[in-house]
């Protein structure tokens, strides 16, 4: 496994991947719910600063491969898992940023930014304002494994087990960060 995230500084982590563009086809799936929905999560976002964001989990359709989700997380893999956020800031095609409301903590900041390198795009994901290291290693876990499934979108790519990514990177992450 490569492209694997870090953290620069407490509370903060770090994500890039190099994209099949162009940059506006990633935007389309950073802010299309239904585009969204096959890499992340779906829900509406009111893209202007203060708007609302939808953040509405279907873990169990990521994947075009059997997959079954560990016991720990098999009740949201059937029920899903849904949340809200705040919109900070907008720039379409470059820059997309949210506050996270989380039901168990204080909100945390996630910023992507895009920039075109000739065919492709680079993506930015900075998730900062995380309050543990447990939840560090659960969000790098999780951002990963999502990243790998808009990789294999973007590519035409049938997308892999989302799970079995994210259960292998569990244990990855708690020994890197």
């Amino acid at each position: 496994m490569t492209d694997f995230g870090f953290s620069p500084g407490p509370g903060v982590v770090r994500f890039e991947r190099l994209l099949p563009g162009p940059i506006e086809r990633v935007w389309a799936y950073l802010t299309e719910s239904d585009k969204r929905a096959r890499w992340f999560a779906g829900g509406e976002l009111e893209l202007r600063p203060g708007g609302h964001a939808e953040i509405n989990f279907r873990h169990a359709q990521l994947s075009d491969v059997a997959d079954p989700a560990p016991e720990k997380y098999a009740e949201m893999n059937a029920t899903g898992f849904q949340s809200t956020g705040t919109i900070r800031e907008v720039d379409p095609p470059r820059r997309l940023s949210f506050d996270w409301h989380e039901t168990h903590g204080p909100a945390t900041l996630v910023t992507f930014e895009l920039s075109q390198e000739g065919d492709k795009v680079r993506l930015v994901l900075i998730h900062s304002d995380l309050p543990s290291r447990e939840l560090m290693v659960d969000v790098s876990g999780g951002w990963h494994s999502h990243l790998a499934q808009l990789e294999d979108e973007l590519a035409g790519r049938p997308r892999g087990p989302f799970w079995a990514r994210h259960q292998e990177l569990e244990g990855v992450y708690e020994s890197r960060l």
